[in-house]
């Protein structure tokens, strides 16, 4: 990622057939140069707060759309949410959370920590791609995100 790329969606997702699944999706409405993948909790909070992190870039527009996995090796997303959402450089990132879980502590827990959206992954193959296409579509092409602030 360039300091003048802009990115417009962060996918942060370890398994590989979903991260896969969700680039596919994406494809339509979303360039594959502007998506920005982390695999894990520790890549997904360099991408935001590392050296090069979408944080520290005042005056470029926010990422459209963060999708996060909760279930994360190394840091979970409920704490990659937490950081996202409790710094002022990233707390109007959109966030939604895309998992397999339907349980409801990590339903509430996650909207408690700011998510503005939650998405339970379908299994089928086809409700998947049409589950992300439909979010992206959303977030992307109609919702409207600011530009960030100087910290």
């Amino acid at each position: 990622m360039s300091a003048t790329q802009e990115v417009e969606v962060v996918l942060v997702e370890d398994n590989p057939n979903d991260a896969e699944l969700t680039l596919r999706a994406l494809r339509p409405t979303v360039a594959r140069e502007r998506v920005v993948h982390a695999e894990d909790g520790v890549k997904a909070i360099d991408v935001f707060f590392g050296a090069a992190g979408l944080a520290d870039r005042p005056g470029a527009r926010v990422p459209r759309m963060v999708l996060l996995d909760l279930k994360l090796p190394k840091v979970d997303g409920l704490e990659v949410l937490r950081r996202i959402k409790s710094d002022p450089r990233t707390r109007n990132f959109p966030v939604v959370v895309l998992t397999s879980s339907r349980e409801e502590r990590d339903i509430a827990e996650s909207y408690r920590l700011g998510a503005n959206s939650y998405l339970v992954k379908p299994v089928a193959f086809d409700e998947y791609l049409a589950t992300v296409a439909d979010t992206c579509r959303y977030w992307v092409a109609l919702n409207q995100t600011p530009v960030q602030a100087a910290a």
